[in-house]
């Protein structure tokens, strides 16, 4: 199978470089919103990479200091209140559904995703970050789920169902209701970020991360993505059925043996993925 890499895309950088390839929200001027055209472009090329073999582990980031805002106020928000006053209701859905499919496309693709998040990490900018496997954060640093703050609902693109999951229903529950935003210490501490980071290392150590995992069982790190996501709604019991599926499948891999050999060689195994 060859590699499916988005191409030229228009709405953010991607940059490949090996098997890690990252992707910046680059609009720093606005502190990198969303728009209807960039939440398409991001869902499709999350949804394409479960066709790119030579892709391994995603960075995600954004330009300038922040990570992202959310939806532009201008270009997302406006439109929708001229869709309401229309009562176009079908539009609203059509657009909820899209924002929500950009989420099942990140759990879907069988890469890691490595949130780099400095500066303001607002609304769909939040979701990203929370969408993605792993987060790397800055003390300086603002995460904040505000949907309340424009009178919609905290159930937003799937974070009633994933933030009680990474934080507890408890603070799940605060965030979602107040608005309020978690500095990078509160987030490190309730366990949204995996670490704290200095601004200026901060993409060079999810890079770092990110290429530990690239460089690692690649094949075993999609079957572990893909049981962590599909077990959320599974019995123990299922659970662990499940499990013993998905651990034949990986012992059935070259890597599998290789890590064998070279434990037997006292070296280091070399893993290629298959």
């Amino acid at each position: 199978m060859q590699a499916a890499k988005p191409r030229n895309p228009q709405h953010f950088l991607w940059e490949p470089a090996g098997k890690v390839a990252t992707i910046t929200l680059n609009r720093p001027e606005r502190k990198n919103p969303l728009t209807f055209e960039s939440y398409a472009e991001l869902r499709d090329t999350f949804h394409s990479l479960k066709d790119d073999n030579s892709t391994k582990v995603i960075v995600l980031t954004g330009a300038g200091g922040n990570f992202c805002s959310g939806g532009d106020v201008h270009e997302i928000i406006g439109p929708l209140v001229q869709m309401r006053r229309k009562g176009d209701r079908d539009g609203l859905l059509k657009f909820t559904q899209m924002t929500g499919d950009l989420v099942k496309a990140m759990r879907a693709c069988p890469q890691p995703i490595v949130a780099a998040i400095d500066g303001v990490c607002a609304g769909a900018g939040a979701i990203l970050a929370m969408a993605s496997d792993l987060r790397y954060g800055t003390a300086r640093s603002k995460v904040a789920f505000l949907f309340v703050r424009v009178g919609l609902a905290g159930a937003d693109m799937g974070a009633c169902n994933i933030l009680p999951r990474i934080i507890g229903a408890g603070r799940a529950a605060e965030l979602l209701y107040t608005g309020r935003s978690m500095d990078g210490a509160e987030a490190e501490r309730v366990g949204f970020y995996n670490k704290i980071c200095e601004p200026e290392a901060l993409l060079a150590e999810a890079t770092a991360l990110a290429q530990s995992l690239a460089d690692g069982p690649t094949f075993a790190h999609a079957m572990t993505k893909r049981c962590l996501h599909d077990e959320w709604d599974m019995s123990v019991d299922e659970a662990i059925d499940a499990e013993a599926k998905a651990q034949a499948i990986c012992m059935d891999t070259n890597d599998f043996e290789r890590a064998y050999e070279a434990f037997a060689a006292k070296q280091r195994p070399k893993f290629e993925g298959n």
